[in-house]
């Protein structure tokens, strides 16, 4: 047979000498999370659109507070490499993507625009990647 026994702990002295030892816990976490929560900010917050219609493959993110200059995008075969980085203050905010294409595009022929914070990419399919009707005899 067991024996259930209820232990209860006595609060620390030191809870009662610094009442205010857990608002001021309460306070730090909260200003550690809106810190954090800024320097991960445009990792977190960068929608990427993707979408295709017969000819192409278009691609669009939206980076407001992003120089142009500070915009790499990267085709390597059959995958679109997207990075940024946003100066703000003394920080340096980042952001990169990678997206496996699920088409074999002609990299000769992507464009890319960026206008009013808007990242724009059309990515013409390859002869081969487009659908072809067929005739039936």
């Amino acid at each position: 047979m067991y024996h259930v026994i209820r232990y209860n702990q006595p609060l620390a002295a030191s809870a009662h000498r610094a009442p205010w030892t857990g608002f001021d816990r309460a306070i730090d976490s909260l200003f550690a999370a809106a810190l954090a929560d800024s320097a991960t900010e445009l990792t977190r917050v960068v929608p990427v659109s993707v979408h295709e219609d017969q000819d192409n493959l278009h691609v669009s993110a939206e980076l407001p507070g992003v120089d142009r200059a500070d915009i790499k995008v990267e085709l390597l075969d059959d995958t679109l490499s997207l990075s940024a980085t946003r100066k703000q203050g003394e920080r340096t905010l980042a952001f990169e993507r990678s997206f496996s294409l699920p088409v074999t595009v002609q990299a000769d022929k992507v464009t890319a625009t960026y206008e009013n914070g808007v990242l724009r990419l059309a990515l013409p399919k390859a002869q081969a990647a487009k659908p072809r009707q067929i005739a039936i005899s």
